[in-house]
């Protein structure tokens, strides 16, 4: 009954006009960033944060929310029609999706893509539904001693898991760390790192670094590179899937479901973790396992479900624990939390409004948006004509007017330009990017956790061993730091010569 009244709840706030026009428009501008190529959901959301300033923090969630997952729903078009990924979760659907588009079955691979990522999404918003007040309860069962653990396990997470080299993801989770620690000390308030510069005090803006690393640096990354864009061209009519499709789809489209929501909880895993475990999946139990990269159907299906329940499963430990799910996630933390909205169980008592009301308006921006995805494709084809060069100067020009818009601050517009040119670097470097959002967002936060988990005991660490939850934490978090390096140890160790054996 608890449930059902929840989301009645949600759903009163959700179908208001004004959020209902909010989740349009979210799910509209996620399927054209999904669509154009090298921006994705992370730059998405953070090139739009100025924009939720001012407005009611339910309808700017349900907004980040919409681009969030729309974005997986429009990624699909260009992997499909151009053979280039709209974001990194697409990527699987580029092998067998455009190899579909060349034999003219581009229509049943957008079909299948849009059905399986509605059931994906819909299912997903249901086991949040579900899951997120059980979760919710059994988290104010944590003190800051878990509290901190728990964050040291998402920014561990996030930062080995998105880099290919592990310690350029833990470094560039450390500089996030060190940019969180200017301005003012949580507890003796004194000022730290500020160079005497007064605009500091209150520690650098997180709106501006996100949208200097995400938004510029993005951005001059992007004029580097060159896209073909000649889309195969589809229609309405070709879109039509037969009884075949359906049946060969319908097995994916279901573990491709699961198993991305199960890894979308995970902190730092994210969508294209999911889709790429998901087309692993069904290339190793198919019975034709020869034919995955060639066209088949299932190619597509599986990803696609994927990437789409891994946002829903993104959202669990964002709202229940405070724990980015994805680096979109990281990004919509730190929104809520300019909000003045604190993350994790007590959000659920203080603001059922804004949880149910995100929430119920997951599940009618998935049916907004199969709608979308099926009738309206030839509009979002055409839109992938527009120039990069035109794109980007509207993108730098938003970036700039919604940085200064918030505080009329010209201090943080150099604070987003300079971290643009990070940002930059990073790219050309390989350095992940996420970890460092994360970081700045949780690294206050873990300062005071840690901090109140000392007092607690008087100075000592061994209250992070002797509390059982803060201690498997614990060692959760050395597995995911250590491990790659053992493991990178083992593989190169030669082996004895035979005459040792």
């Amino acid at each position: 009954m608890e449930l059902l009244h929840n989301l009645q709840l949600g759903f009163a706030i959700a179908l208001t006009p004004t959020n209902l026009l909010f989740a349009l428009l979210g799910v509209i501008v996620g399927t054209l960033i999904g669509a154009l190529p090298g921006i994705g959901p992370v730059a998405g959301v953070s090139i739009l944060l100025p924009l939720a300033f001012g407005m009611d923090p339910t309808a700017a969630m349900i907004l980040m929310a919409g681009i969030y997952y729309g974005a997986m729903y429009g990624g699909t078009i260009t992997s499909v029609l151009i053979n280039v990924p709209g974001e990194s979760s697409t990527v699987m659907t580029t092998l067998d999706g455009y190899q579909m588009a060349l034999y003219g079955r581009a229509g049943p691979a957008l079909s299948i893509a849009a059905i399986g990522s509605f059931v994906a999404g819909t299912f997903s918003v249901v086991l949040l539904t579900i899951m997120a007040v059980p979760l919710a309860r059994a988290a104010l069962s944590f003190g800051p001693p878990e509290y901190l653990m728990l964050m040291l396990l998402g920014l561990a997470t996030l930062s080995v898991l998105l880099a290919e080299n592990k310690v350029k993801g833990v470094l560039s989770a450390l500089l996030g760390i060190m940019i969180g620690v200017i301005g003012l000390d949580v507890i003796s308030a004194l000022p730290r790192f500020t160079f005497g510069e007064i605009e500091l005090l209150d520690g650098v803006g997180f709106l501006a670094v996100a949208v200097g690393l995400f938004g510029i640096g993005e951005v001059l990354a992007s004029l580097e590179r060159t896209y073909k864009l000649d889309p195969i061209k589809t229609t309405l009519r070709d879109l039509i899937l037969n009884k075949q499709d359906l049946k060969v789809s319908t097995g994916p489209i279901a573990r491709g479901t699961i198993l991305g929501f199960v890894v979308g909880m995970l902190p730092g895993a994210g969508a294209t973790i999911a889709s790429f475990l998901s087309y692993a999946l069904e290339k190793r139990i198919s019975a034709h396992p020869e034919k995955f990269g060639t066209g088949t159907i299932e190619g597509v299906a599986a990803p696609e479900a994927a990437n789409n329940a891994s946002t829903g499963g993104a959202m669990v430990p964002l709202l229940t624990l405070g724990i980015p799910g994805s680096g979109t996630t990281a990004v919509m933390l730190g929104a809520m939390m300019l909000f003045g909205l604190q993350p994790g169980p007590l959000l659920f008592e203080k603001n059922p409004d804004f949880v149910w009301g995100t929430i119920a308006s997951m599940y009618i921006g998935n049916v907004m948006l199969v709608i979308l995805n099926i009738v309206f494709v030839p509009v979002f084809v055409r839109a992938l004509m527009i120039p990069y060069s035109v794109l980007a100067a509207f993108i730098v020009l938003f970036c700039i007017v919604g940085v200064y818009s918030v505080n009329f601050s010209t201090f943080e517009l150099w604070i987003m330009l300079v971290s643009g040119v990070i940002g930059y670097v990073m790219r050309k470097l390989e350095f992940p990017i996420a970890p460092i959002v994360l970081a700045l967002v949780l690294g206050p936060m873990m300062e005071t956790s840690l901090r109140q988990s000392l007092l607690m005991s008087q100075g000592s660490f061994a209250i992070f061993l002797t509390r059982p939850i803060s201690a498997i934490l614990a060692v959760l978090v050395l597995v995911f730091l250590f491990a790659p390096l053992l493991l990178s140890f083992v593989a190169k160790k030669p082996l004895p010569a035979a005459e040792e054996i």
